[in-house]
């Protein structure tokens, strides 16, 4: 597949840091949320933890040219905010600073920008045994964060993101009980997705305050709903998850406050008792603060069914009968098509692909070789849809391959591999995989 893509677009590969650091208890850092949730039985397949998880936190030279032989030109990483302040406030921990600051240090020398993530999941304990994103004071944290985040770094790091995926931190998290802290609470799922969203509008006043220079912008997470018949009823499913989904982060943050539609639905589901009543004057202005870029993640779809289930949303299956191997459709069209919908209705200033991929499982073989050639047809359809959007005028300027390499996948443990690079996990060793050498031959088609 022949590479068609502007000039000065943006290559590059993404990872998270409890997913791939490890040390998890070394040079100052303490339990974030995660740390805690993997420890309780029946939370995570396998009792797995990400304790070592690859052991980026002592091998990072090592993943930072494996970057460089790969020809990406940006690197998507988070900071752990338990490292850098491990009571997640006041007090700064010099180490955790100084293990960011070198990792950006190296990444410029190998020729790649870093691109920081300043929040993927890792809420610092302390701040949930309090109530964490469901109480509104733990938007002075977060914005702390930020502050000292973007003072020791923004010298260098001109890219910044300030929450990856609001609907897994709030809903995900505190509705479906899937991710840390596990909650299954409606009106505590909808508080703490208005506090991550105010909470980001804050930390972007913040960077830019110290980095006048920056490019600041926000990660949604999203799921194209198609009706699964023509029939009102089916029409109106796929309203409501792409409510539930992707219109309760987007209307806000680009200045349409939340959907007045869903507002109603989740009245009359018994999920909001009290309305917006955790919205209060001058927050929606605050969430709306104008972005640099809108990051996009994108893995799936669904198809959307009446009747409502119990819980008010709508019966749902995968998009396509050709599956990941965690059960995923792979639908390229409908990310095309959610492309092109957020581009028109939405009107963002630059649009950036900060995650796509997909877990195949596949494992070395008597050669050593990982021939992952599922992955490979699912990166050159998506990579072909981003084409087509671009094509077709959205502001598409980058695209990150998630991930790097195999890590911890969450609640899924171990038992998930999204990687371009293969991980053992016993050895640590780190093998490229027939996707990796497909996405370096990609970029330098370009």
């Amino acid at each position: 597949m022949q590479s068609h893509f502007p000039k000065n677009f943006i290559w590059g590969t993404a990872t998270s840091a409890y997913q791939i650091e490890g040390a998890y208890n070394e040079d100052g850092r303490t339990l974030s949320h995660w740390d805690t949730f993997c420890q309780e039985p029946g939370r995570v397949r396998g009792g797995d933890t990400g304790n070592v998880a690859c052991d980026h936190y002592h091998r990072w030279r090592e993943d930072i040219a494996l970057m460089k032989d790969l020809g990406i030109n940006a690197y998507r990483f988070s900071v752990s905010w338990t490292r850098i302040l491990p009571n997640g406030e006041k007090q700064i921990n010099s180490k955790g600073l100084d293990f960011y600051s070198q990792l950006v240090d190296t990444l410029l020398e190998n020729g790649i920008t870093p691109w920081l993530t300043l929040y993927h999941w890792e809420l610092p304990q302390p701040l949930q045994a309090r109530g964490g994103w469901a109480e509104r004071w733990v938007c002075e944290p977060f914005t702390h964060l930020a502050d000292v985040v973007s003072r020791h770094l923004g010298d260098r790091v001109q890219h910044w993101i300030t929450h990856n995926e609001p609907w897994c931190t709030s809903l995900l998290s505190h509705q479906q009980g899937v991710h840390a802290p596990g909650w299954q609470d409606w009106n505590a799922a909808l508080r703490a997705a208005h506090h991550v969203l105010l909470s980001h509008g804050m930390a972007v006043s913040v960077i830019r305050q110290n980095v006048p220079s920056a490019q600041v912008g926000i990660t949604l997470n999203f799921e194209h709903a198609t009706p699964a018949s023509p029939s009102p009823e089916d029409l109106q499913a796929a309203r409501i998850y792409d409510g539930y989904y992707n219109r309760w982060f987007l209307d806000p943050i680009f200045g349409m406050g939340y959907p007045a539609d869903m507002v109603a639905h989740y009245q009359q589901s018994g999920h909001l008792p009290n309305g917006l009543d955790f919205v209060l004057p001058g927050d929606l202005p605050q969430i709306a603060t104008p972005l640099d870029f809108l990051g996009i993640n994108n893995y799936t779809g669904i198809l959307a069914s009446a009747p409502l289930q119990a819980d008010g949303l709508p019966a749902v299956l995968p998009c396509s009968q050709e599956r990941t191997d965690i059960g995923w459709g792979i639908c390229p069209d409908g990310f095309y098509n959610l492309l092109n919908r957020i581009h028109f209705h939405y009107r963002p200033a630059r649009m950036v692909i900060t995650e796509n991929g997909a877990s195949f499982n596949d494992g070395p073989d008597e050669h050593g070789q990982v021939n992952d050639v599922r992955r490979v047809r699912y990166l050159e359809k998506h990579l072909l849809a981003v084409q087509r959007a671009i094509q077709n005028g959205c502001p598409i300027d980058g695209y990150f391959v998630w991930s790097l390499m195999d890590n911890f996948e969450w609640s899924w443990g171990y038992s998930q591999r999204f990687g371009i690079v293969h991980v053992d996990y016993a050895t640590q060793k780190r093998t490229p995989k027939a996707s990796y050498h497909f996405y370096k031959n990609f970029i330098q088609s370009n």
